[in-house]
């Protein structure tokens, strides 16, 4: 990862920035069955306020981010989130996902999270990569699991379990 790029604690301040990074990679069609960022107030009940981090690069600017939720409010959940990861397109390439994602898992191991899980669509390889490269593993695919602009479309389950924890 470039030197310029540092990682801070998701806030407010970040919003505006993080939701268009968000949307950008919802019109790109790979990233998410959303087909519209949600408000600030929808994204920031839905995650962890200890497992959201933003890349800023050396102006300040939300270059990416990744944030997780809680998958379950079932105490034997209690341990596992799902999380998202969103880098801007013109600063892809750079480290920034996989920077992201191990300041994600050293947060969540330290709140005693053990598993860290998300869905992919087939089709983004790249996102792919970057999560086995950062120690997930492919669980299998949901075929079909949902619409997607009229289409039927398969997720790739993938999770990471703390080898800390358990």
């Amino acid at each position: 990862m470039a030197a310029e790029i540092r990682i801070a604690a998701m806030t407010l301040a970040h919003a505006e920035q993080v939701l268009a990074i968000y949307q950008a990679g919802i019109e790109e069609g790979d990233a998410t069955f959303e087909t519209e960022a949600p408000t600030w107030d929808r994204f920031d009940a839905a995650k962890m306020s200890g497992h959201r981090f933003v890349a800023l690069d050396e102006t300040g600017a939300v270059v990416g981010w990744v944030a997780a939720g809680a998958v379950s409010d079932r105490c034997a959940y209690a341990g596992v989130v799902e999380h998202s990861v969103y880098v801007h397109p013109a600063t892809r390439g750079r480290g920034i996902a996989r920077t992201l994602l191990d300041t994600l898992i050293t947060s969540t191991e330290a709140a005693g999270i053990w598993t860290i899980q998300s869905g992919i669509f087939p089709e983004n390889t790249v996102s792919l990569t970057v999560h086995r490269r950062a120690g997930f593993r492919v669980i299998g695919t949901r075929e079909r699991i949902g619409r997607h602009h009229g289409v039927w479309r398969n997720v790739i389950l993938v999770e990471r379990r703390s080898p800390r924890i358990g």
